[in-house]
């Protein structure tokens, strides 16, 4: 059996899913050979997840010929630039998302969120695009999207349940939000190239394209995004600091807050809905509404397993599940998380196109599509208007 040798790039909370997937592969040799990032903490990410080799540079990474897959798990600003050197250096790429977005170029108004018009954002993130498209399909190897919701076990039932009924998909409803991110980075357009909406609505918005187009195969349709409307703001800025409590949302120039409709070109609807001000955990959902019934797909919370606690001191040392800030009351326990969310069905995938060459479910069309769609989003929202594509 070929042995799937691969780089990972980065060493944050990412990395860590990653890592736990790549443990769980079956079927398919792999090593996870070397680790690069640029922090001292590099070196502890190897030793404890057994990595052999440990680097501060990305090109030292891919000039390393034995490596197979280059897994880029960076903040976004650095995607672009990443792929397309990996690809160069002859070596698959998996991308975490977003695949792409708008950081800033000599010359803009600081801070760019501001100040930077969504109109030429959209534009200049869509050459981007190209270029990184025409980077991927002219190096002849595998670029696969690190989107998981496409592979959490309660959008794949999804799926075959569409398949199976070829009902008409008529509305899609989806959601992530929680409290707000920890990391500095998120708080600057510069960094994440948005806010909420983006950084964690790609997941839903994905998801609702994604479904859209099993539907469409299903039934023998050809379907595409035909406009956008979209809504963001800033509705946690309206709190002083004594009252913020659990809410980690404070943004510099990008949104805590934002929803976006598609219209699809058979009239039908997708609402996504983003916030970055939601107690009480991670919300992982989407509701598939078509002709012949309803889809509910609660990724997180769901009721698997609930508890009923009165101690913390006690739970000191049990995980419940990402973003909660208490473990007492009642609780919605996520068991084996990282299957439940598609991390460990999203990675075998991708060891398997590696070892195959066949093409991965998430892959360049998709996150195309989303980052494109998501800044149409962030253009209407600016202008008041419907973006027709």
């Amino acid at each position: 059996m070929t042995k799937i040798r691969v780089g990972l790039v980065g060493c944050g909370f990412v990395a860590e899913l990653h890592m736990h997937a790549y443990r769980r592969v079956y079927g398919v040799d792999v090593e996870v050979r070397t680790v690069a990032a640029r922090g001292d903490h590099v070196a502890d990410f190897a030793s404890r997840h057994h990595i052999p080799n440990a680097c501060r540079s990305f090109r030292e990474l891919i000039a390393d010929r034995d490596l197979d897959v280059v897994d880029i798990c960076t903040p976004p600003n650095l995607h672009a630039s990443m792929i397309a050197e990996a690809m160069q250096a002859g070596k698959h790429v998996i991308c975490e998302k977003p695949f792409a977005g708008y950081f800033g170029r000599d010359g803009d108004k600081q801070p760019i969120g501001k100040h930077v018009p969504k109109a030429l954002m959209y534009e200049r993130v869509l050459e981007e695009m190209e270029r990184t498209r025409a980077a991927i399909e002219g190096s002849g190897k595998l670029f696969m999207y690190a989107e998981d919701w496409i592979y959490a076990p309660a959008v794949t039932k999804t799926v075959e349940i569409l398949k199976a009924t070829k009902d008409k998909i008529l509305f899609m409803k989806g959601e992530e939000s929680h409290s707000g991110s920890h990391a500095a980075h998120a708080a600057h357009w510069a960094m994440t190239g948005g806010g909420s909406l983006i950084r964690m609505g790609c997941h839903p918005l994905s998801a609702v394209l994604y479904l859209k187009q099993v539907g469409a195969r299903a039934r023998g349709e050809t379907i595409a995004v035909a406009s956008v409307t979209c809504d963001v703001g800033n509705v946690a800025a309206c709190l002083p600091a004594d009252e913020r409590g659990v809410v980690k949302s404070n943004p510099v120039d990008v949104e805590d807050w934002g929803t976006l409709t598609v219209t699809f070109s058979d009239g039908t609807k997708g609402t996504v809905f983003s916030g970055d001000m939601i107690a009480g955990g991670v919300r992982n959902l989407i509701e598939t509404y078509t002709s012949g019934g309803a889809l509910f797909a609660n990724i997180t919370p769901n009721t698997h397993m609930m508890s009923y606690q009165t101690s913390e001191e006690k739970l000191e040392g049990v995980y419940i599940t990402e973003k909660v800030d208490r473990k007492t009351g009642w609780q919605y326990i996520c068991l084996e998380e990282e299957w439940t969310r598609g991390y460990l069905q999203e990675i075998q995938d991708f060891m398997e196109c590696a070892a195959t060459g066949r093409q991965p479910l998430a892959g360049l069309a998709l996150a195309f599509e989303t980052i494109k769609v998501n800044y149409a989003g962030y253009w209407a929202a600016e202008e008041g208007r419907r973006v027709v594509l």
